[in-house]
């Protein structure tokens, strides 16, 4: 599943914008007012410490911080406008910056829907790996956000160091994670500068991005902060998202969330730009809308894509990078509801210019589950969305005219030159659709059931890592809380 030559990562689109211009300008200036006259709760003191430094005003007993307007328009003007996460082997590397648009997976679930029984079971490290092998696959699928919890690893220090391990010994592609503790966060940092040579080499090259935490409304906890410090100072790319819910955390208008959003983001850049000026911070837009019956978050809402869409023009705004989210679906199995909200999500924020979409592939149930087969679904709905960024090409030999005219009335193009010349690229050629007759169909060739055969296929191909072994012997023996599973040891 290789990607066609025409057509790689980053294509660009502004097809789809919820917000006029003046709409956008508006949210602007109110969400650098929020952060100027209301402020955020900020728990940790490294964090604080930082924002004093670079002028906030700080309150220590309160723990309250409040931006001043320059300060944020200083943070917005000194954070890169364009930022690369490489990948090692330097084929998928991608550029965050204007309109340009990639994909990747996300959500830390703790459940997958296993590929043998079909049944909901927590996942494990071996989902890890399984999911990182299948995104190093998947064409459409340019980045791997580490996807999946391993459930059965006990300590929370040594969580990062096993996810990212994993991650990393089994796709070559850009890897992008959440961390879970400080300590852990050290660790993934000190085995990628292993990987990578030096921390010179890392921080010129990075192959692997952290994500962190705005927690809605208007709060960066202790951990968060103290990494998002850390990860500044180290001068690596680092997430600091937004997750705000319709009625909840935020108004339960799509403006107001979207204005959450805004502010709430623009407070994580500042943090990034108080630690170091020039560090690589992204934006992150995650939230979504309540069911009001519930109260409980939505995933597969149309509104959810709107809201990402309306933030990717904010992001283009501010000249910001940003990590979006879309593709995501509430759905229990891999079945209708799965396919058509993941379709519509995808395609309206693909459609927005959102520079890296997570969750866009595999993920359901409210974001709770990974599903192998709906990985491989989503690989497919990510090739029409480039498809439609890519656009109709007009041009003389696109309208072909005077082939037209040559041929005249009742004329065929089946046998013509022009015709061999753009048959391999013109349209999306698809991998588990199925396009024959009804009498060419038979069971087992519709789409969901050559997911589940690529899926086995991949379960049964041999794992082979993608490091290089002396390095990652040097990796295990720094760092022996990484669990090998027994299958590959």
């Amino acid at each position: 599943m290789e990607n066609p030559k025409h057509e790689g990562p980053g294509l660009s689109a502004s097809y789809y914008k919820p917000l006029t211009d003046g709409d956008v300008t508006k949210i602007a200036c109110e969400a650098i007012r929020i952060l100027e006259k209301s402020g955020m709760l900020v728990y940790s003191s490294t964090a604080r410490s930082a924002f004093k430094n670079a002028g906030a005003e700080v309150d220590e007993v309160e723990c309250l911080v409040k931006l001043p307007r320059s300060m944020v328009e200083d943070a917005i003007a000194s954070n890169p406008s364009s930022i690369t996460l490489y990948s090692r082997s330097g084929e998928c590397d991608i550029l965050l910056e204007k309109n340009r648009v990639h994909f990747g997976t996300g959500g830390t679930a703790i459940y997958v829907l296993d590929p043998g029984t079909g049944k909901r079971r927590p996942s494990t490290t071996e989902d890890v790996i399984l999911c990182a092998r299948m995104s190093n696959t998947l064409n459409n699928i340019h980045v791997f956000t580490i996807n999946v919890f391993p459930n059965e690893i006990e300590k929370k220090e040594d969580i990062d160091v096993n996810r990212f391990f994993h991650a990393l010994d089994n796709t070559s592609k850009h890897i992008m994670g959440g961390v879970y503790s400080i300590n852990g966060c050290h660790k993934v940092v000190e085995m990628a500068e292993m990987i990578a040579g030096s921390a010179d080499a890392l921080r010129e090259k990075p192959f692997v991005s952290f994500i962190t935490l705005i927690i809605s409304p208007f709060k960066i906890d202790g951990h968060y902060g103290d990494m998002t410090c850390y990860l500044a100072e180290k001068g690596l790319p680092v997430v600091v998202p937004s997750e705000p819910i319709c009625g909840t955390t935020s108004p339960i208008t799509l403006a107001g969330n979207v204005l959450t959003h805004i502010a709430e983001t623009l407070g994580g850049i500042a943090l990034v730009q108080s630690v170091r000026k020039g560090s690589p911070g992204i934006c992150g837009s995650v939230g979504s809308i309540t069911n009001l019956k519930t109260m409980d978050h939505v995933g597969g809402a149309i509104e959810r894509a709107m809201i990402n869409a309306a933030v990717a023009q904010l992001a283009q705004y501010f000249e910001l990078p940003l990590y979006s989210t879309g593709g995501t679906s509430d759905a229990k199995e891999v079945d209708i509801q799965a396919a058509y909200e993941s379709a519509m999500s995808s395609l309206l924020v693909s459609m927005s210019g959102a520079n890296y979409i997570h969750d866009i592939a595999g993920l359901m149930e409210s974001d709770l589950t990974v599903s192998y087969e709906k990985l491989v679904m989503d690989n497919e709905i990510l090739g029409m969305c480039r498809r439609v960024l890519r656009g109709i090409e007009v041009n003389d030999d696109t309208l072909a005219t005077d082939l037209i005219i040559e041929k005249g009335p009742d004329g065929n193009f089946l046998d013509v030159e022009h015709t061999i010349k753009y048959m391999r690229e013109e349209f999306f050629m698809p991998k588990i659709s199925n396009r024959d007759k009804r009498g060419n169909y038979y069971q087992g060739s519709d789409a969901l059931s050559t997911a589940k055969d690529f899926v086995q296929e991949m379960r049964l191909k041999k794992t082979e890592t993608e490091l290089f072994s002396d390095v990652r012997e040097k990796i295990l023996k720094a760092f022996p809380e990484i669990r090998i599973p027994s299958s590959i040891a």
